[in-house]
């Protein structure tokens, strides 16, 4: 259900949470990889995602640039323009207030980046990226992790086949998400890109009309890394690999484990088996066979730690 929508996900965990889940101790998520190919991790939190739309019209009809260019505040224009304001070039976002919210980095939160055991170049080249943003591990992985990010996916409406063709669209969608972390509120970030959004277009004077519609919203999760059900795994960890884990965090969404957590209120645990080459939800996705034969011996020595706290 959660990667079809999660339609009517929550509403079935609040009806069963005194019934299917009344006798559930603990919740465990295996859904996850690690940072690199050989050191496990445990992951304790994942960012959110609030998805827009941003729809400017003149008409329900294309109109041909020779007939019409020139005397027309075309959409795509407008759009542009605003997809444009959003962040600057460096990827920092500009809409007024969005990083307001944000929790504060903590002395104790700023050791763990430090421990994670990252290979910068290796992780460049896997990525078959020519340059990030950042220059060290710890700004990375911040911004990948604790940070808020903005994405531009796409325009719908516009021309985008092979060839030339002389069109001015009338009517085209932008679409963009960012992706929240602790503390940020999806309704407050809702109204702070519409306000910024149409004062954007405000500035523009277009006759053109504009519609900002935020389509999805889905909350960070974060769970607490002194835990029991953590601290179990990071024993059950050491015994079969004979190292601490990495503690890191997920930059995607995986909204179940925050409907989880505020509805059956359990202990919320991701722990991955995967490598970080594994190719989730791509072609030839994988899973290599030291994982999957040392990830059983992990998962039975932690069942058997998760044991021991009820002894």
């Amino acid at each position: 259900m959660e990667e079809a929508g999660s339609v009517a996900l929550e509403e079935l965990v609040k009806r069963e949470k005194d019934r299917f889940f009344s006798s559930v101790d603990y919740i465990v998520i295996s859904d996850n990889l690690w940072l690199s190919q050989r050191r496990p991790a445990l992951i304790y939190g994942t960012r959110g995602n609030s998805y827009f739309t941003v729809e400017v019209t003149c008409r329900d009809q294309d109109f041909h640039s020779g007939t019409f260019g020139g005397i027309l505040h075309e959409p795509m224009a407008d759009l542009v323009a605003l997809l444009g304001s959003l962040t600057d070039s460096a990827g920092h976002i500009l809409i007024p207030g969005i990083y307001d919210d944000v929790a504060p980095l903590t002395e104790e939160e700023k050791e763990l980046y430090g421990a994670i055991d990252l290979d910068l170049e290796e992780y460049r080249n896997s990525s078959r990226v020519k340059k990030f943003l950042f220059n060290t591990k710890e700004e990375i992985l911040m911004h990948l992790w604790r940070y808020p990010s903005l994405s531009i996916h796409g325009i719908e409406g516009a021309f985008d086949e092979p060839g030339t063709k002389t069109v001015i669209p009338g009517r085209v969608i932008g679409k963009f998400s960012i992706r929240l972390v602790p503390h940020m509120n999806t309704s407050v970030v809702e109204k702070q890109v519409q306000q910024h959004l149409q004062y954007i277009f405000s500035q523009r004077n277009s006759s053109n009309q504009m519609d900002v519609s935020m389509v999805l919203g889905l909350h960070p999760w974060i769970a607490d890394i002194k835990d029991h059900q953590y601290l179990a795994a990071k024993r059950a960890i050491k015994t079969v690999f004979g190292t601490e884990p990495d503690m890191i965090r997920d930059g995607s969404t995986i909204p179940i484990a925050k409907i989880f957590q505020d509805i059956i209120q359990k202990s919320v645990l991701m722990l991955p088996l995967g490598a970080v080459d594994d190719g989730e939800h791509s072609q030839n996705e994988k899973i290599n066979r030291w994982n999957y034969i040392e990830g059983s011996k992990l998962f039975a020595a932690f069942f058997l730690e998760v044991a021991q706290l009820h002894e």
